[in-house]
């Protein structure tokens, strides 16, 4: 069976958790050499020995630049080039209007818009013509929730991205994407609701109740779908939001 990555070089922000994590695993089993970052470097380093040996870790926080510029050096150096590039890092905090402070909004707008942009913009040099870029967004980009005003509309800014980004590069063929996961069974989310598993458990079982297929999603089923952007099966879609949400944000 032919890999839908074979011999493809990619970059995968965040990937040391969640999806991030999961949609490395998926690159490397489909042929693909993978970089991954990470803030921390113990968690780098189990990361990296979870995907296997076509994986190289690096630390790197988004937010900084100088962060991101050793990060390109480094696939310069050894690999030469990008072929897919998965700006997946990010995040956010919930308050609700009224109590929405300035470190929040720059906390928030950092990693999700300012990291994103620069993620991007810096790797043009090293991405191939026709290569795919895949943002991650959110549900909440599209819907209303309560006291998550600064992630929505965060992660509405990164869908537009996605949409200039895709006429700033058509020249060269590049793909720009946006996957926009529901509620998925992971770290950053159950951490939404603190440290107490009851609390965790309640966040996880209220969202499965809103979502029409009743249940949350898994991280793997996200890698799929980013493999799917990342590969040739995915050739004529571009600017385009893939949902995966089990119908929360459709129905």
């Amino acid at each position: 069976m032919v890999r839908k990555l074979e011999g493809k070089v990619a970059v995968v922000t965040g990937g040391t958790s969640g999806i991030g994590l999961a949609t490395a695993r998926r690159f490397a089993a489909e042929g693909a050499r993978v970089f991954v970052t990470g803030r921390r470097q113990a968690e780098l380093d189990a990361a990296v020995a979870s995907i296997g040996p076509n994986a190289t870790g690096i630390q790197a926080d988004s937010t900084r630049s100088e962060d991101l510029n050793r990060l390109y050096e480094r696939v310069k150096a050894e690999a030469g080039r990008i072929d897919v590039l998965f700006a997946n890092a990010g995040g956010g905090t919930m308050l609700p209007l009224g109590a929405i402070t300035e470190e929040q909004y720059e906390d928030t707008f950092g990693r999700n818009v300012k990291a994103v942009i620069f993620t991007v913009q810096k790797a043009l040099p090293l991405l191939v013509d026709g290569a795919s870029i895949i943002l991650t967004g959110s549900t909440a980009g599209t819907v209303g929730t309560a006291a998550f005003s600064l992630y929505s509309a965060s992660k509405a800014a990164v869908r537009n991205l996605a949409r200039s980004w895709t006429l700033d590069l058509k020249a060269r063929g590049i793909r720009v994407n946006v996957i926009s996961p529901g509620p998925i069974r992971t770290a950053g989310l159950v951490e939404l609701a603190g440290d107490d598993k009851a609390q965790q458990q309640g966040l996880l079982d209220y969202m499965a109740s809103q979502v029409p297929l009743g249940r949350v999603g898994e991280a793997e089923e996200i890698a799929a779908a980013v493999l799917f952007l990342a590969s040739a099966e995915s050739s004529f879609v571009a600017g385009a939001e893939l949902f995966a949400d089990g119908g929360l944000a459709q129905v």
